[in-house]
């Protein structure tokens, strides 16, 4: 934990997106084609697809983008055609190093930032696993020094992109002249599985692929950053006890075989509230909420029990609209909307909460302030009590 006044920041932020769009209706409607053997699988798929609040999103894969019976994804295929494991994992090899480097990137330019001064590198992913590692290639597609301090952050699931952000944290509290960035890549669609089965449908129906980076470091170092930083405070991380098999992502023959129960969102509303207390107790309930959008069950849980306004869960919302859940990646996400929406208002000083979840369940939640980057001055970070 740091102090109230601590001025650690996330100075920079970056996203990335592949090339080809997923249209959520037109995806739905070629998965009901590949279940037409399944009806009960496709009128269940057909549902989820429309109701999961996920309007398009973004993949790496071309062949998911084919008619059904093209599709080497979806069940119409035959066995032999289906993408493998190591088939995957290569294709994650290939596409995942262009993402990230596009939005490592562009966080180093948002903060303003060079490449030279970055003392501390996290990678982040849980959808793909190569040695050498992402850290590697990074440092040297980057220009970073040799010598980074290099911490990668492997199959910890959606929560691990903010648990990064608390490990960046806390590595600048201690050494105040550190520069960090962190560096998520996911590329879930690789792991779409040519299934029937209702949990492999619900997977297929909001997850998508995305890159999302940022720069944090000591505010009160800094010359400018043009957009804003989000200032760092408290932060708290939880695993809920027996709860470990609600969230599952196991390693099979056709990629990751992945697990999500539908009593998540009703565990949230029932164990979360007493760990969001115990953090905003001192300032009580704050003005921005950067959820992780888990699925639309979750955004909607915690907005019915803070009583959140439509402008505050639209980030959330609008990120599960656009692009789906893209795990680790997608907090850095919903941050960079957040900001957005709050340089358009010319809006001040404003304390918030950021929450994330993933398999255990795990709950990672820190404190942030919102810094417009007009009032980086002494008078205004003390307005900003995270």
């Amino acid at each position: 934990m740091i102090q109230a006044n601590s001025s650690v920041a996330i100075l920079g932020i970056g996203t990335a997106v592949p090339a080809f769009k997923l249209e959520q209706a037109h995806t739905s409607q070629r998965i009901t084609e590949a279940l037409q053997d399944y009806p009960d699988s496709a009128r269940w798929a057909k549902r989820i697809f429309k109701q999961c609040g996920v309007e398009t999103r973004y993949t790496c894969e071309p062949n998911l983008l084919e008619p059904a019976d093209r599709c080497r994804y979806f069940l119409q295929a035959p066995s032999e055609q289906w993408p493998s494991t190591a088939e995957r994992m290569e294709t994650y090899k290939r596409e995942s190093v262009p993402l990230a480097l596009a939005a490592a990137r562009k966080a180093l330019d948002d903060a303003n930032v060079p490449a030279s001064d970055i003392t501390h590198l996290i990678t982040v992913s849980c959808t793909g696993q190569f040695l050498p590692g992402m850290d590697t290639i990074l440092v040297s597609r980057l220009g970073l020094a040799a010598t980074v301090n290099r911490l990668p952050l492997n199959f910890l699931g959606c929560a691990a992109g903010l648990r990064g952000i608390s490990l960046s944290k806390q590595i600048i509290a201690n050494h105040a002249a550190a520069k960090v960035l962190m560096v998520c890549v996911e590329l879930c669609t690789l792991h779409i599985q040519p299934s029937s089965e209702r949990e492999a449908l619900f997977g297929a129906s909001f997850f998508g692929d995305g890159a999302s980076a940022c720069v944090s470091g000591s505010l009160e170092h800094e010359r400018s950053a043009a957009n804003g930083a989000f200032r760092l405070g408290a932060d708290r991380s939880v695993l809920l006890s027996d709860c470990a098999d609600e969230m599952v992502w196991e390693v099979g023959n056709f990629g990751f075989d992945l697990y999500l129960s539908p009593n998540i969102p009703r565990l949230i509303g029932r164990y979360i509230p007493e760990q969001i207390e115990q953090l905003i107790s001192e300032h009580g309930k704050p003005e921005l909420w950067a959820i992780h959008p888990g699925g639309k069950g979750i955004i909607d849980t915690l907005a019915e029990l803070y009583g959140l306004s439509e402008e505050q869960s639209r980030p959330s919302r609008t990120v599960l609209r656009n692009y789906g859940n893209m795990s680790s990646a997608t907090i850095l996400f919903v941050l960079s909307e957040m900001r957005q929406g709050l340089m358009e208002r010319d809006a001040g000083p404003s304390n918030g909460l950021a929450l994330a979840f993933g398999p255990g369940l795990t709950c990672e939640m820190i404190q942030f302030g919102y810094v417009p980057s007009n009032q980086r001055r002494e008078a205004q970070l003390n307005e900003i009590h995270v």
